[in-house]
């Protein structure tokens, strides 16, 4: 098969996006289709690979490092008449991804959509919450142009077919668990952050901005530090928060972005993860962490909702209860014994899953997609019926 993927964002670009949309191309490669892949340049260094088309982009606001995709109607069209996919997914919501799924609606060709961000919740976190409804029914406009829209949970299945978002199907994630792993816990990395081995070390990692709820963090590990008055607290990321947060805490250790490997020793060298994001559309930061072995708190949604099990892989906290969060971090911190039987259960709790699956999965959506063109009829997935 042919397939085209779309997207705004990709590695070297970090996020959750990008690293996704990455896996889903290799993973489509590795089982014998052809990807061609078409995203923004990346700077005027960039020289497309044979396999991509390149378009114009333009800085994203407030994402320092990351670009938007322009309009390229008639650039896509072109490169779909000469090249024609058999299906396409498009995986972000921005000029690029209406361009795509305008032009496939107009050749015929069969797109999925992918729901990878909440932007409603991102409205809020930067002060326009009164735009969030708007966003929402933008989002609604955008996926209802799609044969389908792609999702990682059981709940956001639910939470877009009660807002009226047509054919969302879900396609669970997975980890790399040769990757992320509780071997890779080093000793060394850990008396570079000044930490013994009897050190409680408290791990962020992700976008360091307004959106994650960073200010909660802070505030649990203050409140630690009375029950464990030497432990450290490491930043990995980067993000336009992270200059006032390094200013205002002097005593964190700020890693930057981390990447392969050096990214699984820092993860799995803490001993407890704190995630207080309330925006992501799923976190795959939590299911890292979980492979590593790292105990996690974080609210329950998303990731957390469908892997994370309170009191034994760490603490799911309900949605907004910062009290509660508050809490979790410091009675983890302060119950040694409690964590090492987490650190075991946490790796065995995603150990099962595997990234070949999710190829697997993705490639038989796509499949069906175009087997519903053909027959124009769609039938349920097994993965869309068993999120019903």
């Amino acid at each position: 098969m042919r397939y085209a993927i779309v997207s705004e964002t990709y590695p070297p670009e970090i996020n959750g996006v990008a690293l996704t949309v990455q896996g889903l191309e290799q993973g489509l490669r590795t089982r014998g289709h052809e990807v061609q892949l078409i995203r923004p340049r990346q700077g005027a260094s960039d020289r497309a690979a044979a396999h991509e088309v390149l378009v114009r982009g333009a800085p994203l606001p407030r994402y320092p490092g990351l670009r938007l995709g322009l309009p390229a109607g008639g650039r896509i069209r072109d490169a779909w008449r000469a090249a024609r996919p058999d299906a396409v997914y498009v995986a972000t919501e921005g000029p690029l991804g209406w361009s795509a799924l305008r032009a496939a609606r107009r050749l015929g060709i069969p797109a999925a959509s992918g729901f990878h961000t909440r932007f409603d919740e991102y409205m809020r976190d930067y002060g326009a919450g009164f735009l969030a409804g708007t966003a929402l029914r933008w989002m609604r406009r955008f996926h209802n142009h799609a044969d389908a829209t792609l999702v990682p949970t059981r709940e956001l299945v639910e939470f877009l077919r009660a807002e009226r978002f047509d054919n969302v199907v879900r396609l669970p994630r997975a980890v790399d668990t040769a990757l992320f792993d509780p071997q890779r816990r080093s000793a060394a990395l850990r008396a570079q952050w000044g930490a013994g081995e009897q050190t409680l070390v408290a791990i962020y990692v992700g976008r360091i901005a307004a959106e994650k709820n960073l200010e909660l963090a802070v505030r649990a590990f203050r409140q630690l530090q009375a029950v464990r008055p030497d432990a450290r607290f490491v930043w990995v990321g980067d993000g336009p928060a992270r200059a006032k947060l390094e200013q205002d805490n002097p005593d964190f250790l700020f890693c930057g972005v981390q990447r392969g490997e050096a990214l699984a020793r820092h993860f799995a060298s803490g001993d407890l993860f704190v995630f207080p994001s309330l925006s992501e559309t799923f976190g795959n930061v939590t299911l890292e962490a979980l492979a590593s072995g790292v105990p996690t708190v974080a609210f329950d949604y998303g990731a957390a909702r469908e892997y994370l099990r309170d009191g034994v892989h760490g603490a799911a906290i309900a949605s907004h209860d910062e009290a509660g969060f508050v809490a979790a971090c410091v009675r983890l911190a302060a119950d040694d014994n409690a964590r090492e039987t987490m650190r075991t259960a946490a790796w065995q709790a995603v150990a099962a899953l595997r990234p070949e699956q999710v190829s697997a999965d993705f490639d038989a959506l796509l499949q069906q997609l175009v087997d519903a063109r053909s027959a124009d009829t769609l039938t349920p997935t097994a993965a869309e019926r068993e999120a019903s």
